[in-house]
């Protein structure tokens, strides 16, 4: 894998510039989800510094690994047994959500950690469940093997900034962190579908509308919204 990157030449031409702005944009749109359910997960960690941490190191080890995985992608694509365990992961993720006992607020929440070594893994494991994905269409849009990665490595970055925000939100936003449940779920059954009916093309434009919809649903009430209207009564 590694000799073949090596060897591949690194062909830029008027249009790669061009290619690079479709990739990070992808990258951009597709990670929207992602960033909700790390976001997520990082808040099972109480302190605000540890999330930081865990957000960082974490999204190191996704890089890794989503680097290993773009090196393997024509090598993945071939077995169905990987989008299977990806799906399974994500809707794991979505069912451990769905299914958890409210907390003192009145809300459901992510998985709970007592430590940073317990968040990182699975930050850098859903990424990498979310990559099956998104590195399959960055391949259909560039068969370069570096103008992929180059895409990748900022979309990784724009990812970590992304997570940085939802983190906030999630604070103030009541359905944002189901939005976010939901798309992952989403993703997870794309997976499926894909791994079942492999001529199945799923149209893009569909899957970024849908999920459009869905956090437009999320950002639709604040925490604070009953609040402001009580005061206002009064």
């Amino acid at each position: 894998m590694i000799d073949k990157l090596i060897d591949a030449p690194a062909v830029v031409s008027t249009s790669t510039p061009m290619l690079l702005l479709v990739l990070v944009a992808l990258e951009a749109v597709l990670s929207a989800d992602n960033a909700v359910a790390l976001a997520s997960i990082s808040q099972g960690l109480a302190d605000e510094k540890l999330r930081r941490q865990a957000l960082n190191i974490g999204l190191i080890l996704a890089y890794i690994l989503r680097m290993t995985l773009i090196l393997a992608a024509t090598w993945v694509v071939r077995y169905w047994q990987f989008q299977v365990l990806g799906a399974a992961y994500l809707l794991w993720l979505v069912y451990q959500y769905f299914s958890s006992k409210m907390g003192e607020d009145g809300e459901k929440h992510g998985p709970q950690f007592t430590s940073l070594w317990q968040a990182i893994p699975m930050i850098a494991i859903t990424d990498l469940a979310f990559s099956l994905d998104s590195v399959a269409t960055a391949i259909a849009v560039s068969t370069d093997t570096w103008l992929v990665i180059s895409g990748a490595t900022i979309g990784i970055i724009i990812l970590r900034f992304m997570a940085g925000l939802f983190i906030k939100w999630l604070e103030e936003y009541t359905h944002l962190e189901d939005a976010g449940y939901v798309t992952v779920g989403l993703v997870g059954i794309k997976l499926l579908v894909k791994a079942a009916f492999p001529d199945i093309e799923i149209p893009e434009l569909l899957i970024v509308s849908t999920i459009g919809i869905i956090f437009a649903w999320g950002f639709s009430q604040r925490k604070d919204a009953p609040e402001e209207l009580s005061d206002a009564g009064e």
